[in-house]
């Protein structure tokens, strides 16, 4: 789901161990065509919640000029599907949701390098579990029924050189693995491969100090984020009990703008943030918007030294 990155995507955490809860909320009432047009006939809401609780590890020695950075997010989801079909539509009206522990994503290896005082950047690869509960054709699913794997980057450039400026771009592509779906009407099962994906998500920020010791500062920004199918979804659906190619589906994309705020307290290795996006161009797929809210904070190894005190 795009709205993970924004402001500081190329920054990775001081050594020690991080923890980082982001809360993001998804809801649209439009579905889209492959044109990017409203379908006409379909109303109603789609709306989900993710809690992805995320550890991080940064050793305090470098390896290969930069520093280790795996991490996990272990995520909770909750789903509503609420769709009204006016007269002449078949087939796509429906109910659904639910709510449990869904998919877990795993990056164990990425690593983080400081380019000077100018470039900040990360670059890895993860997976993602189907620890979700999927069954196929359910209507309550929190899973994706698969596994995944990405390549994924982020990159911080300061233009000025105190820092306080700065443009941010972080990229993800997606390789999904094979999953089980349910035939229409529903009695039979078969497989498909989704197709592969990339996403972007850009921002570009500014850090304002609240206290002029630099102990609380603000950071403000435009962020927004574009994703798109890139490959042919493999394998067939069965539709009444006649085998149609997944590779039908037209592919889908989605583009949208939004602003993100900070709050860091930085000798307290503590921040904050939310982030709103609305969808301007969706192709193939709902076109909504997204809240985006949490915080982290991180547990110095080793501990920082006291300030020295000043002398007489």
């Amino acid at each position: 789901m795009p709205g993970q990155f924004g402001l500081n995507a190329g920054v990775i955490p001081d050594p020690g161990i991080t923890y980082a809860n982001l809360a993001l909320s998804y809801s649209a009432s439009q579905l889209n065509n492959s044109n990017g047009n409203r379908i006409p006939g379909i109303t109603g809401t789609y709306s989900f919640w993710v809690d992805e609780n995320i550890i991080y590890y940064v050793p305090k020695h470098k390896f290969l000029g930069g520093y280790f950075m795996p991490y996990i997010a272990l995520n909770w989801a909750s789903g509503e599907l609420v769709a009204d079909i006016t007269k002449g539509a078949t087939n796509l009206g429906g109910a659904g949701g639910g709510s449990g522990f869904a998919d877990t994503y795993v990056q164990p290896l990425n690593m983080g390098w400081h380019f000077g005082k100018r470039v900040d950047f990360n670059a890895g690869y993860s997976f993602t579990a189907p620890t979700g509960r999927y069954t196929a054709g359910a209507s309550n699913n929190v899973g994706s029924g698969y596994w995944g794997n990405n390549i994924t980057s982020g990159t911080t450039l300061y233009i000025t050189k105190n820092q306080g400026t700065t443009a941010n771009f972080a990229t993800n592509w997606e390789i999904h693995g094979q999953r089980t779906v349910a035939s229409v009407p529903a009695g039979q099962t078969s497989k498909i491969t989704p197709g592969q994906a990339f996403t972007d998500e850009w921002g570009i920020g500014q850090v304002l100090p609240l206290k002029k010791d630099m102990s609380q500062l603000a950071q403000l920004g435009v962020v927004g984020y574009d994703q798109w199918q890139v490959s042919t979804n493999g394998g067939t659906y069965l539709v009444a009990g006649q085998p149609v190619a997944a590779s039908r589906v037209p592919y889908y994309s989605v583009h949208a703008i939004g602003v993100q705020a900070n709050f860091i307290l930085p000798a307290k290795d503590f921040s904050t943030f939310f982030k709103y996006y609305d969808e301007y161009r969706a192709l193939a797929r709902p076109e909504g918007r997204t809240f985006v809210f949490g915080f982290s904070w991180t547990f110095r190894i080793p501990k920082p030294a006291p300030a020295a005190a000043p002398k007489s």
